[in-house]
């Protein structure tokens, strides 16, 4: 298992699988981003996977960078982080978006949350885990009247982050923009609409031969 990827921006390797078969080398701003190839359960397809939390600060940092830019000129009030991994990216983002704070969403319910404002989530890595995602009663000022941006880690399916749409609706609030690390494939567009999507890495829905992935 290798343990390099995640950590190092890299300009000498060829965009797609790599010869190893087991990883994918991602374009990201002139250089590329090395990513495990990871089988989805249908055991037929798979993707390259992002794991934020588990990538060197540096790689971090460029992403951030690289969503930040884009979002710039959407001139988002406030972020609104999906949890567990868009939360160090909604942090980034906010940082260089020069806002004071940001607000994060939860799976975790705290006994002040209101139940009315939560929606069940899943997403294409936990297939088989329905949760509920919930935005603290406290916050919703923040976001009333506000130019939202929500902010996730990787948008595939878009089931993640069609429930935050919900939850947002729930609470009369329409997103501006969605920021995201990565995007995968493109199933995703049927959930986000016409709303902007800005992305740092865009790869694609692998499919497993004899011959190994292929995209």
């Amino acid at each position: 298992m290798r343990l390099d990827v995640w950590q190092d921006l890299h300009d000498d390797l060829r965009p797609g699988v790599q010869a190893d078969g087991e990883t994918f080398a991602a374009a990201m701003g002139g250089k590329q981003l090395l990513l495990p190839i990871r089988t989805l359960p249908d055991g037929l397809r798979g993707v390259a996977s992002l794991v934020l939390n588990q990538a060197s600060f540096s790689v971090l940092d460029a992403i951030a960078d690289h969503v930040a830019a884009q979002l710039h000129p959407h001139a988002p009030d406030i972020i609104v982080a999906m949890p567990t991994l868009g939360l160090p990216l909604g942090e980034a983002l906010a940082r260089r978006l020069g806002h004071r704070r940001m607000v994060p969403l939860s799976t975790s319910r705290k006994f002040w949350y209101d139940d009315g404002l939560s929606t069940p989530i899943s997403s294409i890595t936990s297939p088989d885990q329905v949760k509920q995602l919930y935005v603290d009663p406290r916050m919703v000022p923040l976001l009333q009247d506000a130019r939202v941006a929500v902010v996730d880690d990787v948008l595939s399916s878009g089931k993640s982050m069609g429930a935050a749409l919900s939850l947002m609706t729930k609470i009369g609030i329409a997103p501006h923009v969605i920021g995201c690390a990565m995007l995968q494939g493109e199933t995703w567009r049927d959930v986000v609409g016409r709303t902007p999507v800005c992305h740092a890495i865009h790869t694609p829905i692998l499919t497993k031969t004899k011959n190994g992935w292929t995209q």
